[in-house]
């Protein structure tokens, strides 16, 4: 029988996360068959009989196992096996400890990936003799990849939970303002017919054009909050960015602002409204934190996948507690804030596949950052 030591060495193999928000379903499957994989990797080797791995799936909220040639042990081993498991004070994690089989002549060896609701994942093999110091160190690199992948996948579950709830913020908060909102914007327009010739007609038709673009801002809010809707099309980069600094030119002007953005041509399939949006919300936030007369930067990078967006300001920058919470539902600095305008950035940005993160700049001020796909 050829020893495992003989065997050429393995290479972890390895996954791809889908990115933005999924189906549970869907990235449930995905978790087990990258654990399936592993084990399968693993039971290739000839000296290993048997191979398990049990894991905590955040979609189904449940441990789960996966397992490699279980046609090898029989009802009553496996179940002798499961106590000895379950009887074992297990060490730290990634830690490769035999684990002794009275019931047989083979050996085992488990590593423990983590601790999740007081029962712990591991890695488990059974093998007809004592693996090499390679193989070793192979089977708790595996560990390491599915801990790492298992981490991922809680994130996508939390990152999915928190987007749920925001797309029932976004149509509650639709559903209270739309109905006041319209029957302001009907008084208004009953005002500008009752006066007709009136000096004061005018105030009438800013106040009814106001109220519209309220409904038509507050339709876009809701409609942000609806990731299975996206109107994507090809876009120029370039051109959003002019249309959100002229929505907010008040307040530029106000500061007596300068934003320089960049001069590289780039077009990206997006829905328009909601990445207009995202620059309308981090351009808003660098406007507020900016010293007058400051300068806002925004610059990008094209990569051959995708597109690195970056938008700097000059002022206090970021403390500690705000990296923890800038993306938290209702978290703000800003007086009068709603703790929205992030997280909504956000999820535009996690809709579109793709990433959105702030750090403090080194030349000082903040810097948000996100990705956009090329393709």
């Amino acid at each position: 029988m050829q020893n495992v030591a003989e065997r050429t060495p393995l290479r972890v193999a390895s996954s791809t996360i889908t990115s933005g928000i999924g189906n549970g379903s869907r990235d449930s499957d995905l978790l087990s068959r990258f654990c399936q994989l592993q084990v399968e990797q693993i039971a290739s080797q000839t000296s290993i009989v048997w191979a398990q791995i049990v894991y905590y799936d955040p979609f189904l909220q449940s441990h789960q196992e996966v397992a490699s040639k279980a046609e090898e042990l029989d009802f009553k081993t496996r179940d002798a096996l499961r106590k000895k498991v379950d009887s074992t004070d297990f060490p730290p994690v990634f830690t490769l400890t035999e684990l002794p089989l009275t019931f047989s002549l083979w050996k085992g060896y488990f590593c423990p990936i983590g601790y999740r609701n007081y029962q712990p994942e591991y890695l488990l093999v059974i093998a007809n003799s004592s693996p090499s110091p390679g193989f070793q160190d192979y089977l708790i690199s595996c560990a390491n990849l599915v801990s790492q992948h298992c981490e991922l996948y809680s994130h996508l579950y939390h990152q999915s939970s928190e987007n749920q709830l925001l797309e029932q913020i976004f149509h509650r908060v639709g559903h209270q303002l739309r109905n006041p909102l319209s029957l302001i914007s009907l008084y208004a327009e009953n005002l500008r017919r009752e006066l007709s010739n009136h000096p004061s007609q005018a105030q009438a038709v800013v106040i009814r054009d106001t109220v519209q673009n309220l409904l038509a801002n507050l339709n876009d809010l809701i409609y942000c909050g609806k990731s299975s809707q996206l109107r994507i099309a090809l876009h120029d980069i370039q051109a959003l960015i002019t249309e959100a600094i002229h929505e907010l030119k008040p307040w530029i002007e106000e500061k007596q602002l300068n934003i320089l953005y960049s001069s590289v041509p780039v077009t990206l399939i997006v829905d328009h409204v909601q990445i207009k949006q995202v620059f309308i919300n981090l351009l808003n936030n660098a406007i507020h934190f900016s010293p007058k007369s400051g300068t806002i930067h925004v610059n990008w990078q094209v990569f051959q996948r995708e597109v690195l967006i970056q938008i700097t300001d000059q002022g206090r920058g970021l403390s500690d507690n705000d990296l923890k919470k800038l993306f938290v539902p209702f978290y703000s600095q800003r007086p009068g804030g709603t703790g929205l305008g992030l997280t909504i950035a956000q999820k535009i940005i996690l809709d579109h596949h793709g990433s959105l993160w702030a750090q403090n700049s080194p030349e000082g001020g903040a810097q948000f950052s996100f990705t956009l796909l090329r393709q």
